[in-house]
C-alpha cells in the first residue's frame, strides 16, 4: 500500500525483481502497440480491403476519440483506492477487455465494404479504449514506485528494454506466425496470432501486478476535483513542453514505423526482409534504452535529448539518398536511428514523473495518473495525425494495395520514411530547447519537497 513521501528515501533503491517485474508490463503492452505501429495500416489496406484514404481517416478519428479518453482514465485512476493501491488493480481488471479487443480488431467480417468499415471503426475504438484502460495506470505506476530521479531513469530503461524486447519479437515473428497459423488463410492467421499474443500478455501483466509496490501518495490534505488537475497541467510549463515533444516525436516514430513495411514491399521490392528489418530496428531501440542510465551519468537529460533528436533528423534526411539496392546501408542507417531514438522513451517518461514532482512543488497537489494519461493523450494525438497524414498522402498519390505503385505513390512512401520524419525531428529539437527542469533545478525541487514532507510528518507526531 502507499506510504507518504517521508519514507521514500529508505526504499529509493529498487530491487532487480521489481525493475524486471515492472518491465514485463511493457513487454505485454507491445504485443499490441507494436502490431499497431508496424502492421495495422498495411493489414487494413492489403488484408482487410479498405482504401488508404479510408484507413487514414479512420486512424485519425478513432485515435482522437481514444486520445480524449486518456485524461478521463487518468482522473479515474487517481481517484481509485484499494488495498492494492491506485494503479496496480487495473493490471488485472484490464486483461479480459484487451485480449478480446485484440482478436476482434483483426477479425474480418463477411460483409460488404460499408459493413467492414463500420466493423473496423467499432473494433479499433474498442481496442484503443481497452489499451488505455490498462496502459494509463501502468504508466502512472512508475511515478509512484520511487521519487528518486536516477532510479526513475533506470526503471524506465528497464521498462523500455522490455518494450523493445516485446516489440522485437512481434516485429520478427508476426509475419511468419500469421503465415504458419493461417496455413494459407491470412485472416485466420491474424486472429490466432492475436489470441496467442493476448494469452502471453495476460500472464505478463499479472507478473507486474505481483512484483511492484506503490510508495508515493498525494498529500493527505489534497482535494481531488478533476478540473483542478487539468488546470494544474496548464500551469505546469515542463509538462506542457513534454506534451508538445511527445506529440512531435510520435509523428516521427509512427510515420517511420508504419511506412517501413510499405517501403520494403513496394519500393525496395523485398517483402521477405520486412521481419528482419523491423527486428533490427527494435533491437537497436532496445540497446539505446539499455545504455540510457549510463548516458545520463555524463550528460543531463535535456542535453542528451537535444543531441539524440538532432542525430535522428540528420540520419532520417540522409536515408532519402540511400539507394534501394544497397540493403546493408539501409539496415545500417535504420539501426543508427534506432540507437538514437531508443533513449528517448526512458528519458521522456522519467521526465514526466519529474513534472509530477514539479506540480506538487508548485501547486501543493499531486495527480500522477493525470500527468501520465495526458502525456499518453499527446502520443496518441501524434499517432492519429501521423495515421491520417499517411493515409491521405498515399491515397492522393494513387496508392493501390498489392499492385506495383506508380512513381508518385512510390515517392510518397519514401518521403514518409525519410524527409518528413526528419522535419518533425527538427521540431522536436526546438521543443526540447525550452524545457526548464535541468538536473540542478530538479534536485533542489525534490529536496524542498522532502523537507516539506518531513515537516508535515513531524507536525502530525
Amino acid at each position: 500500500m502507499e506510504t507518504n513521501r517521508s519514507t521514500i528515501k529508505q526504499s529509493s533503491v529498487l530491487s532487480l525483481k521489481e525493475k524486471v517485474g515492472y518491465a514485463c508490463g511493457d513487454v505485454a503492452s507491445n504485443f499490441y502497440w507494436r502490431v499497431f505501429d508496424v502492421f495495422l495500416f498495411i493489414f487494413y489496406t492489403d488484408v482487410f480491403g479498405l482504401s488508404a484514404t479510408a484507413v487514414g481517416t479512420m486512424m485519425l478519428v478513432t485515435r482522437l476519440i481514444d486520445a480524449f479518453s486518456d485524461p478521463l482514465m487518468g482522473a479515474m485512476a487517481d481517484r481509485t483506492s484499494t488495498k492494492y493501491g491506485k494503479f496496480r488493480p487495473y493490471l488485472l481488471w484490464g486483461i479480459i477487455p484487451i485480449v478480446a479487443a485484440g482478436v476482434l480488431t483483426f477479425t474480418v467480417p463477411d460483409v460488404g465494404e460499408s459493413g467492414k468499415l463500420v466493423w473496423a471503426y467499432a473494433t479499433y475504438i474498442f481496442m484503443m479504449l481497452a489499451y488505455t484502460f490498462i496502459n494509463v495506470p501502468y504508466g502512472a505506476l512508475m511515478g509512484v514506485i520511487t521519487s528518486d530521479s536516477n532510479q526513475r531513469t533506470t526503471l524506465t530503461s528497464f521498462r523500455f528494454i522490455g518494450a523493445f524486447s516485446g516489440g522485437t519479437l512481434v516485429a520478427y515473428l508476426t509475419p511468419d506466425l500469421v503465415a504458419y497459423l493461417g496455413n494459407g488463410n491470412e485472416i485466420l492467421g491474424w486472429q490466432l496470432t492475436m489470441a496467442i499474443y493476448g494469452v502471453v500478455a495476460a500472464g505478463l501483466f499479472f507478473i507486474t501486478f505481483l512484483t511492484t509496490k506503490e510508495r508515493i501518495s498525494p498529500p493527505a490534505e489534497q482535494k481531488t476535483p478533476v478540473l483542478q488537475d487539468i488546470k494544474d497541467l496548464t500551469k505546469n510549463k515542463p509538462w506542457l513542453i513534454l506534451f508538445s515533444l511527445a506529440l512531435i516525436i510520435m509523428l516521427t516514430i509512427t510515420l517511420r514505423g508504419s511506412s517501413g513495411t510499405f517501403y520494403f514491399k513496394y519500393f525496395v521490392g523485398r517483402e521477405d526482409l520486412i521481419g528482419s528489418f523491423s527486428m533490427a530496428y527494435m533491437l537497436s531501440l532496445m540497446c539505446g534504452a539499455a545504455i540510457t542510465p549510463l548516458l545520463v551519468k555524463f550528460v543531463d537529460k535535456k542535453k542528451l535529448l537535444l543531441i539524440l533528436m538532432s542525430l535522428v533528423a540528420i540520419l532520417s534526411a540522409l536515408f532519402f539518398f540511400v539507394p534501394k539496392e544497397n540493403i546493408p546501408l539501409i539496415f545500417t542507417v535504420q539501426i543508427l536511428i534506432g540507437l538514437c531514438l531508443g533513449p528517448k522513451s526512458p528519458l521522456v517518461f522519467s521526465m514526466y514523473a519529474d513534472t509530477a514532482d514539479y506540480s506538487e512543488w508548485k501547486n501543493g497537489r499531486r495527480a500522477t495518473a493525470m500527468v501520465f494519461s495526458a502525456a499518453a493523450f499527446a502520443q496518441k494525438l501524434g499517432g492519429a495525425i501521423a495515421g491520417g497524414l499517411m493515409g491521405w498522402l498515399l491515397g492522393s498519390l494513387g496508392y493501390v494495395a498489392n499492385q506495383v505503385q506508380n512513381s508518385a505513390s512510390e515517392m510518397g512512401i519514401v518521403l514518409l520514411m525519410t524527409l518528413i520524419p526528419a522535419v518533425f525531428a527538427v521540431l522536436a529539437v526546438v521543443c526540447i530547447w525550452f524545457y526548464p527542469l535541468g538536473q540542478k533545478n530538479l534536485e533542489q525541487l525534490q529536496a524542498e519537497l522532502k523537507l516539506k514532507s518531513n515537516y508535515q510528518a513531524d507536525a502530525v507526531k
